[in-house]
């Protein structure tokens, strides 16, 4: 064995982190996730003694799972194509790009559904949570979640489609990038002022809120909802145009071709 062969592997996949963001990012982001969103937890239990907390910690965990599964449903149906190569045989045939997204929201919704089937399955079984519980109340706010889940995958999709596949990091770590200010496991009151401020416009943030309300009093958090819902038809109407304009930008310059190579 020779180390200089060993380090020239080395120093070439080192090279590759020297221009490109996505791959640089990788390093930094899951520990700075990691740090901000259990901080937040420690600090909330901190100074609140939360009855019934391993309840509501197993119910919020379900929760976030949809909305990650949702756009993991988008995302690596996405890339599944990709890999197979089979993405130009696709947009040769009559599919337009709204119809290919439409088809990706259905997957999801299957994917979705037989995810969160084990999981709260699992969640009755080893710890006696029933997420049914709270009965119909929490349906809305478990779609707003589907849909926020859909915005995501939507633009990440695009953005792998237009910037290939050194991109392909974006599929698992975007969604995760809403979740310290989703404030999925303690009040949005926790965040510090700017952090507060973004996650007034992020959907989730309002789903959660709306969650505890429904938890803690039984009382249905309609003013939560609608903005929840007024912010998720913003999103994804963005999304989907996001998407339409990336894909006539890769048909103009020829990269539909070029991706899976």
């Amino acid at each position: 064995m020779k180390l200089s062969r060993v380090f020239a592997y080395a120093i070439r996949h080192i090279y590759l982190y020297k221009r490109s963001f996505p791959r640089l990012m990788e390093v930094f982001y899951w520990p700075l996730l990691d740090l901000l969103l259990w901080g937040f937890v420690t600090v909330y239990l901190a100074k609140n003694a939360v009855p019934g907390f391993v309840a509501f910690f197993v119910g919020a965990l379900i929760l976030w799972d949809m909305l990650f599964r949702s756009q993991q449903g988008i995302s690596v149906s996405f890339l599944e194509d990709v890999w197979s190569r089979n993405l130009l045989n696709i947009f040769v045939s009559p599919m337009s790009a709204v119809e290919y997204v439409a088809s990706l929201m259905v997957i999801s919704v299957v994917k979705l559904l037989l995810t969160s089937t084990v999981m709260i399955t699992l969640a009755w079984v080893l710890y006696s949570y029933n997420i049914f519980h709270f009965g119909i109340l929490l349906v809305p706010f478990i779609a707003n979640l589907v849909i926020m889940g859909w915005a995501i995958g939507i633009v990440t999709t695009a953005l792998i489609l237009r910037f290939g596949q050194e991109t392909e990091v974006l599929a698992w770590g975007v969604a995760l990038f809403f979740q310290p200010i989703s404030a999925v496991f303690y009040p949005v009151s926790v965040l510090p002022p700017p952090l507060n401020t973004i996650a007034r416009f992020t959907p989730s943030a309002h789903v959660f809120e709306g969650m505890r309300a429904v938890i803690n009093t039984g009382t249905f958090p309609a003013n939560e909802l609608i903005w929840a819902a007024c912010l998720n038809l913003a999103y994804v109407t963005f999304a989907v145009a996001f998407f339409s304009w990336n894909f006539r930008v890769v048909k103009r310059k020829g990269l539909l071709v070029k991706i899976g190579e």
